[in-house]
């Protein structure tokens, strides 16, 4: 049995991993908090969220729960996640990482964190997504130059970065499958009298609508034919699943920053 603390356990993504981590023989549902002030503190984590009562009260202290967790799994937002990173380091607990949008300079300080701990980032934890990033490479290095290659990535109204975590990371291993710099050559919006297309570009569009929860789609065009890879997914459990996964396998693990890669043991295929 491994501990496991959940922050964030209240929101969309929080809420399901908590459920999961109760259900699961293997882990040991002991922690669970959310953002200063929040409305709800105090009450049983199982009761809030139509459980029944699991005897772990939801704090707004990260501290709370720390020093009896094994791992932390964190899906909530930058600022929050580079906080709660730093006190698992200083702690010396393990941690996995789902949140999108970090900067350069996050990642930087991230690297730095995960020297002292084990921990699992990953912008995207569904095995389906993870089987695309190790297939994208090959495909780009297949089809090579004369394909264009555009991703179109769809999500929900209130998610807050764009394009996806998913979407550039996708873009990322197609251009250093290619030899391209992404920075030098993604577009991420067109209009107007804009030119013909460079053959070098890698397009990354966005749609925000409704209740998606996330679709990624890589075309790579050329004339006469057009290669497209989609992957749907209809349940934010599929994320919440691959959560509880890494959670399981980075317990115990040598300090340093791992991807879902990792955990699937896709990295040798």
């Amino acid at each position: 049995m491994i501990n496991v603390t959940v922050a964030g356990a209240t929101g969309r993504m929080g809420g399901r991993i908590t459920a999961l981590c109760v259900e699961h023989p293997e882990i040991n549902l002991v922690g669970a908090f959310e953002r200063k002030g929040h409305e709800r503190v105090g009450e049983d984590i199982g009761e809030i969220l139509g459980l029944g009562k699991v005897n772990v009260k939801l704090t707004d202290d990260i501290n709370t729960y720390i020093d009896k967790t094994d791992v932390l799994i964190d899906f909530t937002s930058v600022g929050a996640t580079l906080q709660n990173l730093r006190v698992a380091s200083e702690h010396k607990k393990a941690m996995v990482i789902g949140t999108t949008g970090f900067t350069d300079e996050d990642m930087k300080e991230i690297q730095a964190l995960a020297s002292d701990i084990p921990c699992v980032l990953a912008p995207n934890m569904s095995v389906g997504v993870n089987l695309l990033f190790k297939v994208l490479a090959l495909v780009a290095k297949v089809l090579g130059e004369d394909y264009d290659v555009e991703i179109i990535e769809a999500h929900h109204r209130m998610k807050k970065d764009a394009p996806s975590g998913t979407a550039l990371k996708m873009a990322k291993i197609i251009a250093e499958a290619l030899d391209r710099n992404l920075d030098d050559v993604a577009v991420y919006a067109r209009k107007g009298l804009i030119g013909e297309r460079d053959r070098r570009e890698i397009g990354i569009q966005c749609i925000r609508a409704g209740d998606i929860v996330g679709e990624h789609t890589v075309m790579f065009a050329t004339m006469g034919e057009r290669v497209e890879i989609t992957h749907k997914a209809s349940s934010r459990d599929t994320f919440a699943r691959g959560a509880v996964r890494a959670a399981l396998w980075i317990y115990g693990k040598e300090p340093g920053l791992y991807d879902m890669l990792d955990v699937l043991n896709l990295k040798n295929l």
